[in-house]
């Protein structure tokens, strides 16, 4: 019997980003040259000061390489993204351990 495959990616956050990410291309959002040098650079400079691990800290440059791509194409997504991160910010922190998170969008 084969043991299963290792994962390809750490946490389903991950995936999730990738996915979303390479549906964002498929429709026309950017190019993969253009992403490939945007997220190039915000390695580097997430990396400038430390190691980085390829785990969270490569997809939290990717989440931020997305996100300035987001908002540069369309300014009024900052202040949906400020949102969320705000409602993000205070679910997490409201949650019980070992419960499952939920935001709460205001409209």
């Amino acid at each position: 019997m084969q043991a299963a495959p290792e994962p390809v990616f750490e946490q389903p956050w991950h995936a999730q980003l990738f996915a979303l990410s390479v549906a964002l291309h498929a429709q026309g959002l950017f190019s993969w040259p253009e992403w490939t040098k945007r997220f190039g650079a915000r390695l580097k400079h997430n990396g400038a000061n430390h190691a980085l691990n390829g785990g969270d800290d490569y997809f939290t440059a990717w989440l931020e390489t997305l996100e300035a791509l987001l908002v540069e194409r369309d300014p009024k997504d900052q202040q949906q993204l400020s949102d969320l991160h705000a409602a993000w910010t205070e679910a997490y922190l409201s949650t019980p351990h070992g419960s499952p998170v939920a935001i709460k969008i205001k409209k």
